[in-house]
């Protein structure tokens, strides 16, 4: 996949990949502004510079943040909102619901931090709920991309367009941009052998940066694996077609756990479906500090964990659960 806009090369992490597409996206765009509450804004001094007025930091005033994005839209103009993803959306929720979604105008925000990503800073830079909360107000996408490649062409794609975005970066990601058209996609199949029909295998939807360790957990095991950086609104056409008729379907996703459980039973309404929700546990709160890797572990979103979860949809269990794969993270 090319990167549009900029040479900026495929190794960047994507939060430099986000800085580095801000100055073209506002050469190509005239209407776009970025608005920062502090975070980020002493690495896009550079582009301040070449587009007076167009980078507006509010200060430590998330929720004025929103706010202004609000007016900008209001008078036609594009924001683009960022901070880390506590600060943009769980903090400023009532100015999204308002400022955003009530005057029905266009914004999109872009988050770093992920689940935990900020491990050491504590809980107040930590958000596994970000997804869900932006999910449950109407006229939102939500783009959770699994490589710097990928981040680009969204942004690309989201400067072009007039609705709510909510892109989400992460300090995981895979080995290989995959495709960024909101579809969700067989990334590997199975032989299902003599007879089977479509969809006999079980499928696992892997989202955004959970990709590379979905393929690594389910490496020797009967399952095929499908990806989407676009969970909401989700693919459904494109996940029935996968699913099959009497479908086994696990969806690994890196926030909270069952946040696209309602898009999924509607799309599978009529088959009898076994569906695995992985992501971070809604019963569990981590209270130690770690890195991101401990906490991946911890909350069974590691190589070890996805395959416990995903040998609960085969018929047989494979392979010991903890083969060694604890430390077998991508890189």
């Amino acid at each position: 996949m090319s990167a549009p806009g900029t040479s900026a090369g495929p190794d960047l992490d994507m939060r430099t990949r986000f800085y580095a597409e801000l100055d073209p996206l506002l050469d190509a765009h005239p209407d776009l502004d970025v608005v920062l509450a502090v975070i980020g804004a002493a690495r896009l001094a550079r582009v301040a510079d070449r587009h007076p007025g167009r980078v507006v930091d509010v200060g430590i005033r998330e929720q004025a943040m929103i706010g202004v994005a609000g007016g900008l839209a209001l008078t036609g103009r594009r924001p683009v909102v960022h901070t880390y993803a506590p600060f943009l959306v769980e903090r400023p929720y009532e100015q999204l619901k308002i400022s955003l979604g009530h005057q029905d105008v266009g914004a999109i925000l872009v988050s770093i931090g992920a689940s935990f990503d900020a491990s050491a800073a504590g809980r107040t830079h930590q958000a596994p709920a970000d997804v869900a909360l932006v999910a449950a107000l109407p006229g939102w996408t939500v783009h959770v991309p699994g490589h710097p490649d990928e981040v680009a062409a969204l942004l690309h794609a989201e400067a072009g367009r007039s609705g709510r975005a909510y892109v989400r970066l992460s300090g995981q990601r895979n080995e290989r941009p995959r495709p960024t058209d909101g579809r969700v996609h067989l990334v590997r199949d199975v032989a299902d052998g003599p007879g089977a029909g479509a969809g006999a295998a079980p499928l696992v939807l892997a989202v955004g940066p959970m990709l590379d360790t979905v393929l690594a957990a389910t490496a020797d095991l009967p399952v095929r694996v499908a990806y989407t950086a676009t969970p909401h609104p989700l693919d459904a056409v494109g996940l029935r077609r996968l699913a099959g008729s009497t479908p086994a379907l696990a969806v690994v996703e890196p926030y909270l756990e069952g946040t696209s459980a309602a898009a999924v039973a509607a799309a599978l309404a009529d088959r009898p479906a076994r569906v695995v929700h992985v992501g971070v546990p809604r019963d569990v709160e981590l209270r130690r500090y770690g890195s991101p890797d401990d906490h991946a572990a911890a909350h069974g979103l590691d190589v070890a964990g996805v395959r416990r979860r995903v040998e609960t949809l085969v018929a047989r269990r494979v392979g010991s659960p903890s083969s060694g794969r604890k430390s077998e993270l991508p890189t």
